[in-house]
């Protein structure tokens, strides 16, 4: 039996990823950090409510077998470049520091398609960035997903629901298959099979291997 540590859970993915944790016959044990009050209630569940920027505080928390990193926010929700460069990245990153120090050995890792450290466009340099450091940690497992467009179940975010439409419309004909959109829900299940039972490796799964 296994146990599961996650950051990001009360995001779109990460709502999902506890949901379908919890009713894994593999894991016995899952553990959320989070910043604000978490009400779900589950003999399986475990919530640290911290302040992600003392990480002193509970950094020794992070205990378990497999680590995931779903954590994000938007420019417009996080006021600025540096605020969302501190949750995407600098919050993860410490994230997986104090997961490797406490013995975690797996990570997951919830990217985005276009991730590039050196991209000139700064949120896929942001997620290149977070990628690269976490590969310097040498977890023995480390799975990095980049989807697509991500469907989120009751979104207000408008821009999302008119791509959504659009690569829908390119999709069906044969054309921008690597932004194919993909459920928040199927992610996290994805997320969860592909930590129990791939190899010990490096994987990037792109949109490609998420539809395979």
């Amino acid at each position: 039996m296994l146990r599961a540590v996650i950051i990001g859970a009360t995001g779109a993915t990460g709502r999902q990823l506890v949901k379908h944790l919890l009713q894994s016959d593999a894991f016995e044990k899952v553990t959320v950090f989070v910043r604000k009050e978490y009400t779900l209630i589950h003999p399986k569940l475990e919530v640290h409510q911290v302040d992600f920027d003392k990480q002193e505080d509970w950094a020794n928390l992070v205990v378990g077998d497999i680590a995931f990193s779903a954590m994000g926010t938007t420019l417009k929700a996080a006021g600025g470049k540096e605020q969302q460069w501190k949750v995407d990245h600098d919050y993860q990153l410490n994230f997986a520091k104090a997961a490797k120090a406490q013995g975690v050995t797996s990570f997951v890792l919830v990217s985005a398609i276009g991730a590039n450290a050196n991209s000139g466009i700064f949120y896929s340099r942001m997620k290149g960035a977070l990628e690269q450091a976490i590969l310097q940690l040498n977890f023995k497992k480390l799975l990095i997903f980049q989807p697509g467009l991500l469907i989120r179940p009751h979104t207000d975010r408008t821009a999302e629901k008119t791509f959504e439409g659009i690569i829908r419309f390119f999709n069906s004909i044969g054309l921008a298959r690597k932004y194919r959109p993909i459920a928040v829900s199927d992610l996290a299940k994805k997320m969860i099979e592909k930590s129990v039972t791939s190899d010990d490796a490096v994987q990037v799964i792109t949109t490609k291997e998420l539809f395979s």
